[in-house]
Parts: C-alpha cells; sequence; structure tokens
C-alpha cells in the first residue's frame, strides 16, 4: 500500500511538473525573462516557506538549527540546480514542451537517480539505496531494468524530435490549416541547452540528499507528537525552503541581467500588455510548479529518497510534458512515421514507469522502512 500511495503523489506531482509550462503560453506582449522571474518568483521565494509554514510548526527554527555544512552544500546545489532551471525553460522554448522536457528529464533522471546510489556505495549511510543493492537485488535490478527502458524512450523521442526538424526545414510540417510551420524550433541550440539542463538538474536531488538532516529533525519532532503514524508527508518542506533559495539566487540574477541587456524592465508595467492576466498566469504557472516538489515530497516519504522515487517523478513528468506536446498540437502537420516515434517514446517511458514502481513494491520492508 505504501509503495502504490508513493506512485499516486509521484504521478500528482509529474503532473504538476509537466504542465506548469502551459501558463506561461497564455503571456502577452511579455519577453521570455519577465514572464519566468514573475513566476519563479511564485516558485523558489513566496510558496515554499508559505507550505512549510502550513505543514511544519516553527519551520524556521529548524533551518537556524542547522549546521553550517548542511545549509551550505543544500543552497550550493540549489544555486547549480537553478542553472538547470534556466536552461529548462531555453530548452522548451527552442525544443517545445514535448520534446525539450523528454531530453532535459531522461538526462536528469539517470544522473538524479544514479549518482546518489554510488555515492552511497562509497559512503555508506543507513536508510539509503546503494548501487550494490541495485545490482545485487531482484527488486533493484528490475529497477534498473526500468531505467534502462526508460533511457530507450528518451531516444526515440529525441529521434522524432530530429525527424521534425528535418520536416521544418524542408517545409513538410504544416498547420491544420496548410500553412508551413515556422515555429521558434531550434533543434541543434535547444539540444545543447537541454544537456546543459539535464546535467544540472539532477543537483535537486543532490541538494535534497544534503538538507536531508533538516528534513530528519521535522520527521523526528512530527513523530513525537504524532506515535506510530510513520514516516512524516511534508518532512521535505523545511528542505525546498533552502534548496530553492539556491534556485532563486541564480534566476533572479540572470533574468535581471536580461531585463537589462534587452531593455525589457519596462515589461512589468507595460500598459500595452494585460498586465493582470500576465501576473495571474505567470504566478499559477510558479505555483504549480511548486507543487511537484510538494507531492514529491509525500511520495518519497512513502518510498524513500532513492533512485525508485527520482526515476517515478522524472518519468511521471516526461510522460505528462509529451501528452501536453501532443494536446497542443506541436507535433501537428508532421508525417505520420514522426508521429508514430513520438507516441512509441511515450508508450515506453510509461512501461519503465511501472516497470520501476513493481521493483520498489518488490523492495524488503526492512530496507524501505529504513527510509
Amino acid at each position: 500500500m505504501q509503495a502504490i500511495l508513493g506512485v499516486i503523489f509521484h504521478f500528482i506531482g509529474g503532473f504538476a511538473s509537466g504542465s506548469f509550462y502551459i501558463p506561461y503560453k497564455k503571456v502577452r506582449g511579455w519577453a521570455w525573462e519577465s514572464y519566468w522571474l514573475i513566476g519563479g518568483l511564485f516558485s523558489w521565494l513566496i510558496v515554499p516557506p508559505l507550505a512549510a509554514y502550513l505543514t511544519i510548526p516553527n519551520f524556521e527554527d529548524i533551518i537556524a538549527a542547522a549546521d553550517g555544512s548542511t545549509l551550505f552544500y543544500t543552497y550550493l546545489f540549489g544555486v547549480l540546480w537553478g542553472i538547470g532551471g534556466l536552461t529548462y525553460g531555453l530548452g522548451v522554448r527552442y525544443l517545445g514542451v514535448s520534446l525539450g522536457s523528454s531530453i532535459i528529464l531522461g538526462l536528469c533522471m539517470v544522473l538524479g537517480s544514479l549518482v546518489p546510489s554510488i555515492y552511497y556505495n562509497v559512503f555508506p549511510k543507513e536508510g539509503k539505496d546503494t548501487f550494490s543493492q541495485l545490482t545485487g537485488t531482484s527488486w533493484g535490478q528490475i529497477v534498473l531494468l526500468g531505467l534502462a527502458i526508460c533511457i530507450i524512450g528518451i531516444i526515440l523521442c529525441g529521434r522524432a524530435g530530429m525527424l521534425k526538424e528535418k520536416e521544418l526545414t524542408s517545409g513538410v510540417a504544416k498547420d491544420p490549416h496548410g500553412m508551413v510551420v515556422k515555429a521558434e524550433y531550434k533543434f541543434g541550440l535547444g539540444l545543447t541547452v537541454a544537456i546543459i539542463s539535464g546535467l544540472l538538474s539532477a543537483c535537486f536531488n543532490f541538494g535534497l540528499e544534503a538538507g536531508k538532516p533538516m528534513a530528519d529533525v521535522a520527521n523526528v519532532l512530527w513523530q513525537k507528537a504524532n506515535p506510530g503514524q510513520g514516516s512524516f508527508l511534508y518532512q521535505n518542506n523545511v528542505t525546498y525552503v533552502v534548496v530553492l533559495w539556491g534556485g532563486l539566487t541564480t534566476n533572479l540574477i540572470w533574468c535581471m541581467m536580461l531585463n537589462a541587456r534587452n531593455r525589457t524592465f519596462g515589461d512589468y508595467a507595460d500598459s500595452k500588455a494585460p498586465l493582470a492576466k500576465n501576473y495571474i498566469f505567470s504566478a499559477l504557472a510558479g505555483l504549480t510548479w511548486f507543487l511537484q516538489f510538494f507531492f514529491y515530497g509525500m511520495g518519497e516519504s512513502k518510498l524513500g529518497n532513492g533512485p525508485s522515487s527520482w526515476i517515478l517523478h522524472m518519468a511521471f513528468i516526461i510522460l505528462v510534458a509529451n501528452a501536453w506536446g501532443l494536446i497542443l498540437k506541436e507535433w501537428g502537420g508532421v508525417s505520420k512515421k514522426t508521429k508514430t516515434s513520438i507516441i512509441l517514446g511515450i508508450l515506453v517511458i510509461i512501461a519503465s514507469v511501472l516497470l520501476v514502481g513493481y521493483g520498489n513494491s518488490l523492495k524488503p520492508d526492512a530496507v524501505a522502512a529504513s527510509h
């Protein structure tokens, strides 16, 4: 039952993350850096402490009591992850929601799930999944198989992206009215940005690992007040506050630099733009974006902060983002061969999610309970 709840929570979080960019498409008359910053202020500065305040009494005392090393590395990984988040937005801009998310999050999933397990193989810590456990147990091997299958799905999605670029540049792709599609689609630039984003976005999981002592304190305090109730669903909310300070730092500096370079500071008060709608949709995007972590923390409390949680979270985001790509007709007008490739990639990713969930359900209770 714990594994099933964990998968459900991760799906909700993945749906939020895979959907957060949609409200941005309703913003009119603003430069990318302007709406990205407004949405980010809600994602990184406003909503995280509010969520922590509502779920963890005196969360600020836990942060204040944390040692300097924990705070430094949690914040540092947040800064690095913030760069990945920045390039995520650019990757989606140049590749589309569907393809951009598939490549970025696929790399993020592989690195974010395997690197911590390799680290804990070298520096063991009680309650942490190690690479040896993954390779030496039946449940771990199934999780790794699911990861391998997901990589195949990502390759299929990438192939669909290359076919799409070829058709766009050759004038084959047309909209429903028969007009040639001329989108802001740049596969080479988008792929470069996506690789950088995928590498650095994995740092969020490292940030959660670095900030785990704060989550552990929140969990202990809650269990003392609620004996026999199991792990605290919202324990990671205190860690998010510090990690997202790092993300705020990176994104704030970069967006302000772009505002200055592109002379777009006027966007925030431009009477020619629908200001109220722009602020509302940007805020909605930011709130939706944060919800992924809110539910990730709930899923992690049921499955443990190991490879399974990260893989499920990333795979669900890829799945939802691709579904949105189809709904928004990002693949409209391309050939049947290209559409088949992206649909097949989505189906393969679904299969990987099911395998990872099944593998985690086979994990011995003693191992799962130690998280």
